[in-house]
């Protein structure tokens, strides 16, 4: 019996490494949570969007609690390369310190999974060596752009995202999206970046626009709310006031922007 458990967990390894996208994102040890939110992150479609292929060099950029990191380490097992450019942990910020933790035990929890992710830091001007310069086939990011406005970091990311790509190589981002009037200081508190904002800050560091795509857009956000993109799915701050109301419009409209460093 103990034979059989085993043999079935290998297949089952081996079949996830061998898998399709579509067949990753319903794989076993994605939690039932996860999947919950492909219908808003649309992850087949947005990599597919970034061209990213098996054996790639990839670079995630802060991948939170690993909600990505759950679909390419397997993608990228056999072939390619998986960098997670997490928070340093060693810095002084004790939700950065947590998270990195957290995520760390994740891969810790799944070894025939994760054992091939490299954990790298971002956080500049200490570090900003994500991968080895010039060895990234791709750099991706997911809803952090606000993040380093806040902190007058963009300039400084943007640049470790260049050094980190090869020539021909793709910066893909996905962020929530502001009315492009908007000014940068209420972008900022609430969350929303303006496309024009981080076209901008791309091309700043080198970077040319070559398509974006409307996978991951919601119509039915106005991205007006009282606390920001975090009163939407799955933040909710407001807690139960409007509860429907948030979780009818669903998570965050979003922009999808693909970029390449030129060769």
């Amino acid at each position: 019996m103990r034979l059989l458990v085993i043999f079935t967990a290998l297949l089952s390894t081996t079949l996830i490494h061998a898998g399709t996208l579509d067949q990753l994102t319903d794989a076993p040890h994605r939690t039932p949570q996860e999947k919950a939110r492909d219908e808003y992150r649309h992850p087949v479609e947005t990599l597919k969007f970034f061209d990213v292929e098996k054996d790639m060099t990839v670079v995630e950029i802060w991948p939170g609690g690993g909600w990505y990191t759950a679909i390419l380490a397997p993608w990228l097992y056999k072939s390619g390369t998986y960098y997670a450019a997490h928070f340093p942990e060693d810095s002084d910020i004790p939700f950065y310190r947590r998270s990195v933790t957290q995520f760390k035990t994740k891969l810790a929890e799944h070894p025939e999974i994760y054992d091939h992710v490299r954990v790298t830091a971002l956080n500049p001007p200490a570090y900003t060596v994500i991968a080895p310069a010039g060895t990234a086939d791709r750099v991706l990011t997911f809803r952090n752009v606000h993040n380093w406005a806040k902190a007058g970091k963009t300039e400084a990311v943007f640049a470790s995202f260049y050094q980190a790509l090869k020539p021909g190589g793709i910066l893909g981002i996905v962020e929530h999206r502001a009315p492009e009037v908007r000014p940068l200081e209420r972008q900022i508190e609430t969350g929303y970046m303006s496309e024009g904002y981080v076209i901008a800050q791309a091309e700043q560091a080198g970077f040319k626009l070559v398509d974006q795509s409307e996978i991951n857009a919601n119509p039915k956000d106005q991205a007006n709310h009282p606390a920001g993109v975090w009163t939407l799915p799955p933040s909710l701050r407001l807690g139960d006031k409007d509860r429907d109301t948030y979780e009818a419009i669903g998570e965050s409209d979003r922009m999808t922007l693909k970029f390449i460093k030129p060769e």
